[in-house]
């Protein structure tokens, strides 16, 4: 298997290298906005714990990550009106992942509207922050 690099974009958003649209933070993990999103409110919840994906991350990460996944999911179709949300993770490049730390896509879902394309292009900062605020709204009244 490939060792992790720790020189990934997600690495360093987590060590503060990189600015970013934060949604939460806790000691486990931060969530912030995809900035390519695929549909409105499209974020990713990131575990701070070094594994390039599910393959090889520990099972005390995933098992702590998931409770944070399933309420960044509740917040966001939440604040975006969505009719449901999918949650997606890859597992290496032949699978469709491009950032080689373990994050979980979270893709608020609504009826007749498909998703862009994964990673395709770069969003409207100001709509990204718009959806942000509203997310992060939507967790304090969780």
């Amino acid at each position: 298997m490939t060792a992790y690099d720790d020189g990934n974009i997600f690495a360093k958003i987590i060590k503060g290298e990189i600015p970013s649209e934060k949604l939460y933070e806790d000691q486990a993990a931060v969530a912030i906005m995809d900035i390519m999103p695929q549909t409105k409110g499209h974020c990713l919840v990131i575990p701070k714990a070094p594994s390039r994906n599910l393959l090889d991350a520990s099972d005390e990460t995933l098992a702590t990550v998931m409770p944070i996944v399933a309420k960044l999911a509740r917040a966001a179709k939440s604040a975006m009106n969505a009719d449901g949300v999918r949650i997606a993770q890859f597992n290496e490049a032949t699978a469709g992942q491009t950032v080689f730390h373990l994050h979980f896509h979270i893709l608020p879902m609504f009826d007749g509207i498909p998703l862009g394309q994964h990673g395709e292009a770069s969003g409207d900062k100001a709509a990204i922050a718009e959806q942000a605020e509203k997310i992060r709204k939507a967790l304090v009244a969780a």
